[in-house]
C-alpha cells in the first residue's frame, strides 16, 4: 500500500481548505492516473444562474502532482496542471490580444493571492466556429481556453487553487472579486 507524504497532505489540505465564491460549484474528482505517484484534481463549473442574470458556463480543471523524485521537468517535487474553458461573444473572440489576457488574469490571480510560483507555461487557444447545414442554428460562437502548468514554492496550495477559481469566473464573464479598474470578457448568450 502507498503511503502519502506528510507534504503532499499538506498541500491537499490547503487545497481542500479553499472557500470558492459561491458562482463556482468545484467538486473534488479522480485525477489522472500515472501522472505522479500522488496526485488531487478539482472540477470546477460556471453556474448558469448568477443573481438573475443568464451566464453560460465556464468549465475547468485543477491538477495538483506530486513526486518526491523532483522530475526534471518540473524543477520541484510539486506541479500544478490547471485547464479553464467559457464561451464568449463572437466580437470578443476575434481580437487578437484575447489570449494575451487570458495569460496575463492567470499571472495577476496568482500573485493578487501571493502564491509562491516559478516556471510557469501553458497555451492559450481561442476557437471561432460557425454551423452549416443541420448545425445552422447554433449560428456563430467563440471560446477560450486556457491550459497552464507552473511549480509551486511553498505548501500553501490553497492560493494557487483560489487562483485558478477566480480565472475560471473571470473567463466565464464575471468580475473578478476585486473588480475596480478590470474589464470583463462577455460570455455568449444562447437564443
Amino acid at each position: 500500500m502507498h503511503r502519502v507524504a506528510p507534504r503532499f497532505d499538506a498541500a491537499a489540505a490547503s487545497v481542500r481548505a479553499v472557500e470558492f465564491r459561491s458562482e463556482l460549484v468545484v467538486s473534488e474528482i479522480r485525477p489522472p492516473a500515472n501522472l505522479a505517484p500522488e496526485a488531487l484534481a478539482l472540477s470546477g463549473d460556471v453556474q448558469p444562474r448568477v443573481h438573475g442574470e443568464d451566464s453560460d458556463l465556464g468549465t475547468g480543471r485543477f491538477i495538483l502532482l506530486h513526486d518526491e523524485a523532483e522530475p526534471e521537468a518540473w524543477r520541484g517535487d510539486f506541479r500544478v496542471v490547471c485547464f479553464a474553458q467559457a464561451p464568449l461573444e463572437t466580437e470578443i473572440g476575434v481580437d487578437p490580444f484575447l489570449a494575451d489576457v487570458a495569460w496575463s488574469w492567470l499571472i495577476d490571480a496568482l500573485d493578487s493571492r501571493g502564491a509562491a510560483y516559478e516556471h510557469p507555461s501553458g497555451t492559450a487557444t481561442t476557437i471561432n466556429s460557425k454551423g452549416y447545414g443541420e448545425l445552422a442554428e447554433q449560428g456563430e460562437g467563440a471560446q477560450i481556453e486556457l491550459r497552464a502548468s507552473w511549480t509551486p514554492r511553498d505548501l500553501d496550495l490553497g492560493a494557487h487553487a483560489a487562483a485558478w477559481g477566480e480565472l475560471l469566473c473571470m473567463l466565464a464573464g464575471l468580475p473578478p472579486v476585486e473588480s475596480e479598474g478590470v474589464t470583463v470578457l462577455r460570455p455568449r448568450r444562447r437564443a
